[in-house]
């Protein structure tokens, strides 16, 4: 059963998705959007240029009702996914970081990948907080005639805010055979 927080995050980042997904990062509406993603966290806003995707995670988290004290709102994906596994490894916080193998998502976590060919793993995410990489929320969970999956909202997802679909296996484990996905930030609000 899920939370009133995790409904919200799905809630949040579906409505950024309606709202934004037919606009390119440099048209507006969507380039004022990105920069009020920047700005509503205390970040400065220098381009649209410059990657958003973790800085849209982050606004999508508060916008459903973290504060920083529960959720290290951050500019790079790496810096809150090893915040997370650190609470996970101390059984502490709102979010625990899981390796993606062990842990079947549920709405409202977060799937953390690698991005740009690298092929960093869980214990690479564990050890380091600067690395490039790419995360979205699940806002889906479910199964249709090919088995089960999840979907996700991301942004900065071909220069938008794009929607993906990730297989899961029976026992709703994300299906990883090329190694693309790190961990899933486990929502406990």
């Amino acid at each position: 059963m899920s939370t009133a927080f995790q409904k919200a995050l799905a809630t949040v980042a579906q409505q950024q998705h309606a709202k934004y997904h037919l606009y390119r990062e440099n048209q507006p509406p969507l380039d004022r959007q990105i920069a009020r993603y920047w700005t509503d966290l205390g970040f400065e806003f220098e381009s649209v240029r410059v990657a958003w995707s973790a800085v849209f995670v982050s606004w999508c988290v508060r916008e459903a009702g973290a504060s920083a004290q529960q959720f290290r709102f951050a500019e790079a994906h790496s810096r809150f996914v090893h915040w997370a596994i650190a609470n996970a490894a101390s059984g502490t916080g709102a979010f625990q970081g899981h390796d993606v193998a062990d842990y079947a998502p549920k709405l409202g976590d977060i799937l953390h990948n690698n991005r740009s060919g690298h092929s960093y793993d869980f214990a690479f995410a564990a050890a380091n907080d600067r690395y490039e990489s790419h995360s979205a929320i699940v806002f889906e969970v479910g199964s249709d005639n090919k088995g089960r999956y999840l979907r996700t909202i991301g942004g900065n997802e071909s220069d938008s805010v794009g929607l993906k679909e990730v297989r899961l296996s029976p026992a709703g484990k994300v299906l990883n055979p090329n190694g693309l996905y790190i961990s899933i930030i486990e929502t406990l609000l």
